[in-house]
């Protein structure tokens, strides 16, 4: 499923939305980001991440990107509640 949007909403935190409807937080905070993620461990260069719209993922300036598919399980598994159900 691809990916058609983030959002930043904490330090190693993503808000996914995917061209299914499906929006959900994916927490990268636990993750020991090694070898070409090394980069990731800094959170500023962290929050430049963007959408790949021809990969269908999000990926990071440099080439770095992460697949699709554990990030739409991820993503199923903490959905974001909707804004206007808490109204």
């Amino acid at each position: 499923m691809d990916v058609v949007s983030v959002e930043v909403i904490g330090d190693y935190r993503l808000r996914l939305s995917f061209a299914d409807g499906t929006v959900g937080e994916v927490d990268f905070s636990g993750r020991d980001w090694r070898g070409v993620f090394e980069p990731l461990r800094d959170p500023r260069y962290f929050a430049r991440v963007k959408v790949d719209p021809e990969a269908g993922t999000i990926n990071w300036p440099g080439g770095i990107d992460l697949a699709p598919e554990p990030l739409y399980a991820e993503a199923r598994r903490n959905r974001a509640r909707d804004a206007s159900a808490m109204l």
